[in-house]
């Protein structure tokens, strides 16, 4: 029993070391708009996911560059001694989720108030390498 648990943590801390993930938390734009930009990116090879983001003109795609930026220094300070070129990594998974809404107040005919939500979201970016075994 104890020698199983021991390979599984084993395995577990392997397979950890694989991937690297970043996180944005209360981003100020609603999950529809950046989930629009992340359906781009998602499973894609992280240059072609960097030039994808870099020429998308929409305000989220900024912000999802600096996450995919940060989520290649973090599987950077996991792996000191590999290359990115060599690791072949791609985003493998790419989560958009709604956050804390404002909840404001505009004015309206006759004395009435509609309310405005302003949405935010959380997105969460996990990086994964590709294994080539053909070669």
């Amino acid at each position: 029993m104890g020698v199983r648990k021991r390979n599984k943590a084993e395995q577990l801390k392997e397979a950890k070391m694989s991937v690297a993930f970043a996180k944005l938390n209360n981003c100020p734009t609603s999950p529809r708009k950046m989930r629009l930009v992340a359906d781009l990116v998602r499973g894609k090879d992280v240059e072609q996911a960097l030039q994808i983001l870099r020429f998308t003109t929409k305000e989220a795609a900024r912000r999802l560059d600096k996450l995919l930026l940060s989520a290649i220094a973090n599987w950077q300070s996991k792996n000191p001694d590999s290359s990115i070129e060599d690791a072949n990594l791609f985003v493998a998974e790419i989560k958009v989720d709604s956050a804390s809404v404002l909840k404001r107040l505009r004015p309206a005919p006759q004395g009435r108030a509609h309310r405005i939500r302003k949405r935010s979201n959380h997105v969460t970016i996990t990086l994964g390498e590709r294994n080539n075994t053909e070669s």
